[in-house]
């Protein structure tokens, strides 16, 4: 159980480093930007980040579903207790576990269009335009991601954590 919970904050950690490495990337990107506008001025150019926007979607379809593991560990997601807030404690815990597996289901159900679409991805040999990466590996972080939120919300189901 503390693996799970282990996995999800060191995966939210590497999630966190993706971003950071499409932060400088992004960074980088509009300072070559802005050094090109003053060297048209002198009669030159600095060209940007060639494929650019292939790296950052790439690597931003992985990293934004890195963060929902987490996000269910620490409850972090929105719940909306206007009606809850009244009932006996033991309906809260009986609609929290119901959302859990409701939680489980969906991320399930998302796991399994996502291998379908890798699949259907890499079977056409889609490559990113301008870099011409292979885009289907790209799909694995996400996969992996919603594995994982499925196995935390699990957790949490098994064991009755409860956000009251």
């Amino acid at each position: 159980m503390k693996l799970i919970e282990r996995l999800a904050s060191h995966w939210a950690l590497l999630g966190g480093i993706v971003v950071f490495a499409i932060m400088i990337v992004t960074s980088v990107n509009v300072g070559a930007f802005g050094l090109d506008r003053i060297a048209r001025m002198y009669g030159t150019n600095i060209s940007a980040l060639p494929g650019y926007e292939d790296f950052v979607k790439l690597a931003i379809s992985g990293a934004a579903l890195m963060f929902f593991p987490y996000c269910q560990l620490q409850r972090g997601h929105v719940v909306v207790d206007l009606f809850a807030s009244s009932f006996p404690a033991g309906i809260v815990r009986f609609l929290d576990r119901l959302w859990l597996v409701a939680i489980v289901l969906l991320a399930l159900f998302l796991t399994y269009w996502m291998i379908l679409g890798m699949a259907e991805t890499r079977d056409d040999s889609v490559l990113s335009p301008v870099l011409g990466w292979p885009e289907w590996p790209f799909y694995l972080p996400g996969i992996a991601s919603l594995i994982l939120w499925a196995c935390v919300a699990i957790l949490q189901a098994v064991r009755g954590d409860s956000h009251v």
